[in-house]
């Protein structure tokens, strides 16, 4: 298995990390606190935390194309809930 995590600074990453659970808790199995949380994509799973300081996010997958398949995932949701902080990616590690 593969994995690549980021940490995004940001003061509203609980808030982020409830809003992308909560989006995809009608179509997948999820857990979630104000400050951890987990998606179980059919490509492998998300993990979150939050701190007073951001966001860190960690994605599984089979292969190199299934992980960068969970940060695009990821990142467009992201950009959609964050678009007032403008903004554009999660600062991936491999």
């Amino acid at each position: 298995m593969k994995t690549a995590d980021a940490y995004w600074k940001t003061e509203n990453g609980s808030k982020y990390l409830q809003q992308l659970c909560k989006h995809f808790a009608h179509k997948l199995d999820t857990t979630c606190t104000p400050e951890e949380g987990r998606i179980d994509f059919p490509f492998g799973p998300v993990k979150l935390r939050a701190d007073d300081g951001g966001l860190w996010i960690e994605v599984t997958g089979e292969d190199d194309e299934t992980v960068a398949r969970a940060k695009d995932v990821v990142d467009r949701h992201l950009a959609r809930f964050a678009f007032r902080e403008e903004f554009e990616h999660m600062p991936w590690a491999a």
